[in-house]
């Protein structure tokens, strides 16, 4: 089967965007399942790689990204998800994890060939993620309890395209295989 790993896309976040009021109880509703994929994951020995965006602060790493989101109004959707001391944190500037990023390094330097996805929003960053994984003909599975959306239709359609577009598989937490 090959080697999987945990991808947590932008979960540490400010909410302090102008879509954030719709993105928030998405957040609220997956939290769970996504805390339960990390622990999981971990207990299983899959790599988690948090890859996410730097808010424009290009002086910033992922220490300071974390800080300024747990001091923010909704770090209660922040905490149950930092990464511990064995994940690994890529920044990225745009929606894909891949784009201008050294993730597809990282994940050949691990063997990858199957990516979990998971994390925020699941029609933007997630599926332009999903696509770019598919295009570097890694395996993909989308648990779609944890990811959320800002619009619920459009992360319909969404998940049904990266399944029948870039054959990923579309599971719940409880079913995804690493």
């Amino acid at each position: 089967m090959g080697n999987s790993a945990l991808i947590v896309i932008d979960m540490i976040n400010t909410y302090d965007h102008p879509d954030a009021e719709l993105l928030v109880p998405s957040v609220r509703a997956a939290l769970p399942h996504l805390t339960r994929l990390i622990e999981r994951a971990r207990s299983e020995g899959t790599p988690v790689i948090y890859v996410n965006d730097n808010f424009g602060e290009w002086r910033s790493h992922h220490g300071e990204i974390i800080k300024t989101t747990l001091a923010g109004k909704n770090a209660e959707l922040v905490a149950p998800v930092l990464p511990d001391d064995d994940s690994l944190f890529v920044v990225k500037a745009r929606h894909s994890i891949f784009y201008e990023t050294p993730l597809s390094y990282l994940l050949s330097q691990l063997s990858v060939n199957h990516v979990v996805l998971c994390g925020q929003v699941t029609e933007q960053c997630v599926l332009y993620s999903a696509l770019d994984a598919h295009i570097r003909r890694l395996r993909v599975t989308v648990p779609e309890d944890a990811v959320a959306h800002i619009h619920w239709d459009l992360a319909k359609a969404a998940l049904r395209m990266m399944e029948r577009n870039m054959g990923a598989s579309i599971r719940n937490v409880g079913t995804v295989a690493f």
